[in-house]
């Protein structure tokens, strides 16, 4: 029987048919403390302090018939009408405690146990409270008490999160869980549709109602599957544990990625039949399951090919294993792909609900994606706590304050406060206890004192958190010390203090420092306030006494005034000096200046005067002539005909001044000294040689003006003059190759000419060659010719090398030979050509210039080789050949060599040769299909056949293909998947071979529903039990092939539509009618229904038949009881007699009670007005999902279309 799990209240089909009771909650954690609803009799005011864990949602009915949503962790104070402490009865497993905290009481409901099991440990309920139900029904009536609303202003909810809903709606039933966490039950394709539908409608009501709380998403209606391991693990009492009734068996998920459509009725699901195929199932297993990590394990797959079964090793595998922990239909996060069959996953949350599944690849083997597999990491010690925080302070206490951490699924039973004692030392416990505020009492005045905070649950404890220092108030402080100098200035005086005596080191004071100026009458004046223990006072006047007094402050006040002390600022810097002036008549070497004091002398006397001068001509530095109290000086040791800069600065007590302005003195100038000898730049030419000269040592105080170059053969010799002027360097020309020459060089400024440089031997260098004569050119074949020519004269030096200039045409030649001979001989000439030549001679003073150039003509030949050779397509040709058996070449006219082309010879296949005339293009004819030749050609005149051209490769196209055999592999009642061929399912790029599949319409008629590359095609839109034919043709480069024979493939018989939820009337005190709406009779086939009952975790069936409507008597009283139904198809086929099920409907929950205190019928109709309205929500829901699906159908379709099959 199948295990049922109640849908949370996103999924119930019946959403808008119930109002939701005051107490309900998500479904995340149903057995919580703030699940239940709290009975209070008419009281006083009282505040009811409830519990809000983290993750879970608190939800209750306000007093206007809203609903208010609080997120976890918080604590919800709630208000009784009349103040007394109430009488409170408490879910089962839970505590009432009372709290007095700061003369308020408070009554906190908490968990006594995580392992607490509500069916097992019923409570005995007060004699003046009625007796706690787990499923409230919407049709009793409500309690009589109010259920309070929260208190504003005391929680620690802020109201911006409490959010007004408008009125939901009840889930159908609900199931007692225990405080462990649960699976999440996997969910078929048609239940995932309904919950994405629901989810839509959930959050366009709560966008309706501004809110941003969310309701988890439930599962849906479950089917069977096999259940795979044992290796969903829960924490506490889940779904996967044995039950008093016998084991419960795991939900199938949805269709996987990759899996073929599914049979309804609970049929097994099959794959399609590639090459090769996956038997069994992985044997996904979780172990070793931690707080932050768990070990994952698989099975190596089996395949199967032809029915044989293969086994593979690891390697030949790629695996890759993807968790999520947002449900199974939530984003899968890939965390391992490789080869191995055992994981470890690390990083994990505690308490945390994971769905993994693992899939494997091959590269002969389609990919296969293993089943869900749900497991709950284990709960751990809490998140460290935040640091607590001060919320009073007195001089001999401490009120703190903190927050709860994230408990990591174990409630927080306990915090632990620990203290330095002030004393800077070990941690000590202060505190240990469940609430969140502490106060230490009889502590010193102004101590520092540092706190650490960690928190405890069933687990363990928690690590402390970040210290934190807090001060206690304290008194005044005492007098400070006078501020002592550090440092004056002449506008700014540095100051510095201590703290006062008796003052610990680590108190925080601030400080305020008060001036007095001498002879001002404005008294004090505050001119620093802060908690440095120095500082610097500027704007001040040169010369000037100040007084200064200090205080000090702290937390509690201000101190008495310090001593009063008096500090004077520094003199001014002295003015500068007047500018130098020149005393006297200036000399070549020498001259005197003088300078008079400066006007402001800073308040101070001049000590000493600083004369510095610098030549302007070696980059200005400045250099000290002269230090004293005079004020003349004579500078000697000077340069003639250089300017210098003098400047004055003196010194005083109060520093050094600026520099006076600078006085410029240029010293009187003399003729330029001797030059260095010129000397030879670059190589000596055989007639001309280039000279160069550098400016004298020494230029007499005055520039350069120009300067005179003499010559002469010898120094015995008489001079002549070659160059007069300014420059530096001169070109001498006119002179005879191989001689030397003798050069003087002087300078000349504005004062007059400077004596000779010293001699200077140059040489010139030899020249190049004389231009040769004309060549000798002599033919020894079409390709070969002797080049000769005779030694002009030499010009003074041996001839190194001749270099050969030859071409085809007399401007473009180029060099062909370079060495001493007299000959050479060309070959590889071209027949028929006219060539160029003429020879050049080298020495080491250069290349002569080129001789006359000779003409020579090469005789004719037989032709050149072919260059170009290339095979022909199929639209190049104008008359149509058959591709299997011929192959059409083409290729370009070769050189003719002087001899004109008289035809072809074609080589192919084994050396055979085909003649042809001067046409440039042949078709090879009588070939072999689906073979490769290797071809080539040569050129023919009256001198003789040319050589062959290069080779070229071409394969003549194979005969058209036949038809493949067609076989369907997945029988569905409106699809069919067939197949053909040997080949993967999907199509490769590189195939050539293409399928064109034909269907018959009702007309008779073969229409072609698919053509493409791929070996298999869904043919979809199909009516249930019907017959319908096809027939394949295989199509690739060669041609069309023949279509196969006509195959017949039928469709399957379609299982009936799923029922809404039975309706449970009650008709004596322990009799039940229940009914259900009918089905019609599908394609002739009658219907027949199966009705379950369920009073704990599993159905019973009841009933079996083509009733509507079923009576069970003998109910139990005070029993919850859960009915569903579903219908089946009587079919008839060759085979027999057959039955197609379809799923179950939702369960409907009711409870026998007394006659009197139970309604007459256990459902609610829905008001008319709020159906139609449901009605049209879904509808567009419904559209707009459809658009949705056919954009995303399109989408994928062109991407198939692109990538894949083009």
């Amino acid at each position: 029987m199948m295990a049922d799990q109640p849908p949370p209240l996103e999924a119930t089909p019946i959403l808008n048919e119930v109002p939701l009771l005051p107490h309900m909650v998500n479904g995340d954690s149903i057995q919580q403390a703030t699940t239940q609803p709290f009975h209070f009799p008419s009281c006083l005011l009282q505040v009811i302090l409830v519990q809000v864990n983290p993750g879970e949602t608190f939800t209750i009915t306000t007093e206007d018939g809203h609903i208010q949503c609080i997120q976890g962790p918080a604590h919800v104070p709630m208000m009784s009408p009349n103040g007394s402490m109430p009488p409170i009865f408490v879910p089962p497993g839970y505590v009432s405690q009372v709290v007095e905290e700061n003369g308020v009481r408070k009554v906190v409901v908490l968990p006594h146990s995580a392992e607490f099991h509500p069916s097992m440990h019923p409570p005995p309920p007060p004699p003046h409270v009625p007796h706690y139900m787990h499923h409230h029904h919407a049709l009793l009536p409500h309690p009589p008490h109010p259920v309070y609303p929260p208190v504003p202003g005391t929680g620690e909810l802020p109201p911006q999160f409490i959010h007004q809903h408008p009125p939901p709606h009840v889930f159908q039933e609900q199931e007692p869980r225990s405080h462990g966490r649960t699976t999440f039950i996997q969910r078929d394709e048609r239940s995932l549709k309904m919950q994405e539908h629901l989810k839509k409608r959930l959050k366009d009501r709560q966008a309706s109602g501004h809110t941003n709380n969310k309701l988890n998403s439930p599962p849906a209606s479950p089917h069977k599957v096999v259940n795979a391991s044992n290796a969903t693990v829960q924490n506490g009492n889940g779904k996967g544990q044995q039950g008093a009734g016998g084991p419960l068996k795991q939900k199938q998920v949805g269709k996987t990625k990759g899996s073929p459509d599914t049979e309804m009725g609970g049929s097994t699901r099959t794959r399609g039949h590639s090459l090769k195929l996956l038997q069994g199932k992985f044997g996904l297993k979780v172990s070793e399951i931690q707080a932050r990590s768990a070990v994952l394990s698989w099975n190596l797959p089996v395949s199967s090919q032809n029915g044989e079964s293969h086994s593979h090793s690891p390697a030949a595998f790629t695996f890759e294993v993807a968790i999520s922990n947002s449900g199974k239909n939530g984003k899968f996060k890939s965390v391992y792909v490789g080869e191995e069959l055992t994981i470890t996953l690390p990083d994990l949350r505690p308490a945390t609900d994971y769905h993994a599944r693992v899939s494997a690849t091959s590269s002969s083997i389609k990919e296969s994606i293993s089943e869900l597999v749900s497991f709950t990491t284990e709960s751990c010690e809490p998140d460290c706590p935040a640091a607590p925080k001060l919320i009073n302070r007195t001089k001999n206490s401490l009120s703190l304050q903190w927050k709860s951490s994230n408990d990591n699924g174990s409630k927080i039973t306990n915090f632990l406060l620990e203290w330095d004692e002030g004393k800077s030392g070990p941690f000590k416990e202060c505190y240990y206890g469940h609430l969140k505020q502490y106060k230490l009492t009889k502590l010193s005045p102004s101590t520092k004192y540092s706190l650490r905070l960690a928190a405890k649950n069933d687990i363990g404890m928690s690590g402390f958190s970040e210290p934190v220092t807090y001060y206690t108030a304290g008194i005044v402080p005492p007098a400070p010390s006078p501020p002592v100098l550090l440092e004056a200035g002449v506008t700014w005086l540095a100051l510095k203090w201590s703290p006062p005596s008796g003052v610990a080191m680590d108190d925080s004071l601030t400080y305020s420092l008060d001036m007095e100026e001498e002879g001002s009458g404005y008294g004090f004046q505050p001119q620093y306030n802060g908690d440095e223990l120095s500082c610097t006072l500027r704007n001040l006047r040169r010369s000037t006494s100040y007084k200064f007094r200090l205080f000090a402050y702290n937390s509690e006040g201000k101190s008495s005034p310090s001593e009063v002390v008096e500090h004077s600022t520094n003199p001014d810097k002295p003015g500068p000096p007047s500018k130098p002036a020149v005393k006297g008549k200036i000399h070549s070497h020498s001259v005197k200046v003088m300078w008079e004091p400066p006007k402001d002398n800073g308040g101070a006397d001049i000590t000493k005067y600083f004369l510095e001068l610098s030549d302007t001509s070696i980059g200005g530095k400045w250099e000290p002539v002269y230090s004293g109290s005079q004020r003349e000086h004579v500078c000697d040791h000077l340069k003639p005909g250089t300017s210098y800069r003098l400047r004055v600065y003196c010194v005083s007590k109060g520093g050094e001044s600026q520099a006076s302005d600078v006085a410029t003195v240029t010293t009187s100038a003399v003729p330029p000294g001797p030059c260095h000898a010129p000397c030879l730049v670059g190589k000596a030419k055989p007639k001309e040689i280039t000279l160069q000269w550098g400016p004298p040592s020494a230029d007499g105080g005055s520039g350069i003006t120009e300067y005179i170059l003499e010559m002469a053969n010898s120094e015995q010799e008489e001079r002549r003059q070659v160059y007069q002027g300014p420059a530096a360097e001169h070109l001498v020309s006119n002179l005879l190759p191989g001689r030397t020459y003798c050069f003087w060089i002087r300078a000349a400024n504005k004062v007059g000419f400077g004596p000779h440089s010293d001699k200077a031997e140059v040489s010139t260098a030899p020249g190049p060659p004389d231009q040769c004569c004309k060549p000798l050119i002599t033919c020894k074949s079409a390709t070969c010719a002797v080049v000769s020519w005779e030694s002009p004269a030499c010009n003074g030096a041996d001839i190194s090398e001749y270099r050969v200039d030859w071409g085809q045409m007399e401007g473009s030649m180029h060099i062909i030979y370079t060495g001493p001979g007299h000959s050479y001989e060309m070959k590889g000439l071209t027949p028929a050509t006219t060539y160029y030549c003429r020879v050049q001679a080298v020495n080491v003073a250069g290349a002569g210039l080129f001789g006359e150039t000779a003409v020579v003509t090469t005789p004719a030949s037989v032709p050149a080789a072919v260059s170009v050779l290339h095979l022909l397509e199929e639209d190049q040709v104008e008359i149509p050949f058959p591709l299997s058996t011929c192959l059409a070449i083409q290729w370009e006219e070769p050189s003719c060599h002087g001899s004109e082309i008289t035809g072809y010879n074609i080589e192919y296949g084994e050396k055979q040769l085909v003649a042809v005339g001067r046409s440039t293009s042949h078709v090879l004819e009588n070939l072999l299909p689906d073979t490769l030749y290797r071809i080539r050609i040569q050129a023919m005149n009256s001198l003789g056949v040319g050589p062959f051209s290069h080779s070229i490769k071409a394969k003549t196209k194979p005969l058209p293909p036949d038809p493949p055999h067609l076989e369907c592999v997945v029988f569905s009642y409106q699809s069919l998947k067939l197949k053909w061929g040997e080949g993967p399912s999907r199509a490769l790029i590189t195939n050539p071979t293409q399928f064109n599949l034909q269907m018959e319409d009702r007309f008779g008629r073969f229409v072609t529903v698919y053509s493409g590359p791929c070996h298999t095609y869904k043919v979809q839109r199909l009516s249930e039990s019907t017959t319908y034919y096809f027939k394949i043709q295989a199509y690739n480069d060669a041609g069309e092939g023949a279509f196969s024979e006509v195959y017949a493939f039928t469709t399957t018989k379609s299982p009936p539509a799923p029922l809404k939820a039975p309706k449970a009337t009650q008709l004596e005190e322990n009799t039940y009618e229940i009914t259900w709406e009918p089905l019609q009779p599908m394609k002739g086939d009658s219907i027949v229904y199966i009705l379950q009952l369920s009073a704990g975790r599993e159905f019973d069936q009841v009933y079996k038949g083509p009733e509507t409507s079923f009576r069970l008597p003998s109910l139990q009283t005070n029993c919850e009881y859960r009915v569903r139904v579903c219908a089946g198809r009587q079919a008839q086929d060759c085979g027999g007699a057959q039955e197609l099920y379809g799923p179950y409907s939702p369960s409907t929950v009711f409870s026998s009670q007394r006659q009197e205190a139970a309604p007459a019928c256990a459902d609610a109709a829905p008001e008319p007005g709020e159906g139609k309205q449901s009605l049209r929500e879904e509808r567009l829901i419904a559209v707009v999902l459809l658009c949705g699906f056919a954009v995303v159908a399109i989408l994928f379709a062109v991407v198939i279309q692109y990538f894949v099959i083009k």
